[in-house]
């Protein structure tokens, strides 16, 4: 059974909140582990409003030290404190991050009742892993430093067949290897090809998440291949010098990015606050890349 992996907007905006729109917030799920992709001001209202559960983050990445991308994070991680919470958060960001934090903290006189466990960025490399996924960093080009993130599912090549596993009496030990394409001998010299035992499993998915960059087309080896990008265009194509400038994307340079990455599908967002209808950013990143989507506010996409 194909287990769940999707990605709910809370805030698709740039850096002042505007037209009902909030600065940049998105949870990633997959099945039961849930990651917040930055922390914009107002995200833990966005989080109700949308239903998302506090008690399901395990892990929280933010990708650089301005404000619209990490300014609702200390507000989320006191009210999970406020809240009981005893379970461990990974955090992840610049290293300047976890000592704004701790002066926060200190100056309030908090202590979380929970282990908050912070990891610096630095170079490309991956960054986390759980049982189901592994998170690697990419170093973007920003005004700061700053990074993006590749979400990828872990999963075996090929998937045991349990009336199969029963029949031959195939122990667990071996489960793995099966799992990985390799035959099965018996005690008594016999081979079980592999294909009688396993099937082959649809492919692993993932997502990649560009932050805040700079057009960069070595960005695109980087996110090759990805079932779903989501990348910056905080302005239309007209705007391609004051993008470039202020170290942002367009449309047309964000599907570019996609078009030569081979993604599957695109999602743009971060929109700058001088655009009320954001209509001309699917229809401009359509011309270079169809199946592109807005990332609108309360919808959720999934990664397939």
């Amino acid at each position: 059974m194909t287990m769940t992996f999707s990605l709910t907007i809370l805030g698709n905006n740039s850096a002042v909140p505007a037209f009902g729109r909030n600065p940049t917030a998105q949870v990633l799920q997959l099945e039961g582990e849930q990651f917040l992709i930055d922390c914009g001001e107002g995200t833990q209202l966005q989080m109700a409003k949308f239903k998302v559960k506090k008690s399901k983050i395990s892990h929280i990445f933010i990708s650089h030290m301005h404000g619209d991308h990490y300014l609702g994070l200390m507000g989320l991680l006191t009210s999970m404190g406020l809240l009981s919470r005893k379970s461990k958060i990974h955090l992840y960001g610049p290293a300047l991050l976890i000592d704004i934090i701790n002066l926060q903290l200190e100056a309030s006189h908090t202590q979380l009742p929970y282990p908050l466990i912070f990891h610096p960025l630095g170079d490309d490399r991956v960054i986390a892993e759980t049982e189901k996924i592994t998170v690697s960093s990419v170093r973007v080009k920003h005004g700061i430093e700053c990074w993006g993130f590749i979400f990828r599912e872990k999963k075996n090549p090929r998937r045991l067949l349990p009336d199969k596993i029963r029949s031959y009496q195939i122990p667990h030990a071996v489960f793995e290897t099966l799992q990985q394409g390799e035959d099965y001998m018996t005690e008594d010299g016999r081979v079980i090809p592999n294909t009688e035992l396993t099937e082959a499993h649809e492919p692993a998915r993932s997502y990649a998440y560009s932050a805040d960059t700079q057009y960069d087309l070595s960005l695109a080896e980087k996110f090759q291949g990805v079932d779903m990008l989501y990348h910056e265009t905080t302005y239309l194509k007209d705007q391609e010098a004051k993008a470039g400038e202020r170290f942002h994307s367009t449309t047309i340079q964000a599907a570019e990015i996609a078009r030569r990455a081979g993604v599957k599908k695109l999602l743009i967002g971060h929109f700058s606050s001088k655009y009320d209808d954001l209509r001309p950013f699917a229809i401009e990143a359509k011309t270079i890349f169809e199946n592109c989507e807005l990332a609108l506010e309360g919808t959720t996409y999934w990664v397939s």
